[in-house]
């Protein structure tokens, strides 16, 4: 009895810990309607630079 009530317990734990950080996903094109103009969703922020030094600091991680 105190086995299953200590898995049912884990369980629910598990389940409500999993739903804890759901979100509803952001609306297309940053809320905006019509045509031309509107930016993608995440804005368009430039990564190009910050791949580079990710790639950098991992090989040199994977070095040493």
């Amino acid at each position: 009895m105190k086995n299953i009530k200590n898995n049912s317990i884990t369980a629910i734990f598990l389940l409500f810990s999993a739903f804890a950080f759901t979100q509803t996903p952001p609306p297309p094109n940053n809320g905006t309607t019509g045509s031309g103009g509107s930016t993608p969703v995440g804005g368009g922020a430039p990564i190009g630079n910050d791949i580079a030094i990710l790639i950098t600091i991992s090989i040199s991680y994977a070095i040493v």
